[in-house]
């Protein structure tokens, strides 16, 4: 948690920064929708209860937040960081992102940045090791791709939670054990590409925002991604999806041809050392921009 002390700032302009409380979750809400972010109440539940973070509050009302994930002892992310348009301009995101990098000093820190709050986050010591590519749509049904012998999809068991997990490690470069629990059992499907019995890449389709959204989506290359995206694209034929993809990953084209058009092209931003990701997986598609 963040500590009270280091979370209790008041600035002469009466703006005061304090921990974030579940109560807080229908006004960051409200923020997060004024800025025409589709992310629904339950979103909000989701990522708060796995995580901590703060707001900045001005005569009562919240006006600011920030959130921030703890993955192992090396690793974490940040997001949803907002202000309110009619406080920008008062350094209070710089305060907010200030207050939530205390205690985080010595990890990798990663983060999507919008191209407004990028400048504040390379001040801040990020600098850029990618960029994202936000496609949604309504999809359209969905071709299969066809796999190699000894390659198969399947649905994920009950068994599987500690192979996606390491797949996840792998592919982000961080472990995130708390995040897959959660999202395995939200998603309304989990498949996984298995090569001769053993998991090799698996994919989330959950609800979020306007609709559903693909994510994360790990896979040892490009094909077998396309494998995995599809049937959970197929699976929502005629319904809102969205997805968001690593920008090297190649895929681009491909997801407009299954409806899912490009809105958005938020940067990666790591402080501190490079995320160590392992031979053998890439992580193809985020479980979301704040989460990473």
């Amino acid at each position: 948690m963040i500590d009270a002390e280091t979370a209790k700032a008041t600035a002469s302009d009466g703006v005061l920064l304090r921990a974030m409380t579940a109560d807080d979750l229908a006004a960051a809400h409200a923020l997060s929708a004024d800025l025409r972010w589709p992310h629904r109440p339950a979103d909000w539940e989701q990522v708060f209860a796995l995580g901590d973070g703060l707001v900045a509050e001005r005569d009562g009302a919240v006006v600011g937040t920030a959130l921030r994930w703890r993955w192992g002892p090396q690793h974490a992310t940040l997001g949803l960081v907002i202000v309110a348009p009619a406080c920008q301009g008062r350094r209070i995101g710089h305060r907010l992102m200030t207050a939530l990098l205390e205690g985080l000093e010595d990890r990798s820190v990663l983060l999507h940045a919008t191209p407004e709050g990028r400048g504040l986050y390379e001040r801040l010591g990020f600098v850029r090791t990618g960029e994202v590519r936000q496609h949604q749509g309504t999809a359209l049904p969905a071709p299969l791709v066809a796999l190699g012998a000894g390659w198969r999809l399947r649905p994920a068991g009950s068994n599987d939670a500690a192979a996606l997990k390491a797949l996840d490690a792998a592919a982000r470069g961080m472990p995130r054990d708390a995040l897959i629990d959660e999202l395995l059992a939200s998603a309304e499907a989990t498949v996984v590409l298995d090569h001769d019995g053993q998991a090799r890449g698996f994919a989330m389709l959950r609800r979020f925002g306007r609709g559903h959204i693909i994510g994360p989506v790990a896979a040892p290359d490009a094909e077998g991604a396309k494998a995995l995206i599809a049937h959970l694209s197929g699976l929502s034929a005629g319904r809102f999806v969205r997805i968001d993809i690593d920008f090297d990953s190649g895929l681009a084209e491909w997801l407009e041809s299954l409806g899912l058009l490009r809105v958005d092209a938020p940067t990666t931003m790591v402080r501190g050392e490079p995320l160590a990701v392992q031979p053998g997986v890439r992580l193809f598609a985020l479980a979301t921009q704040a989460l990473g």
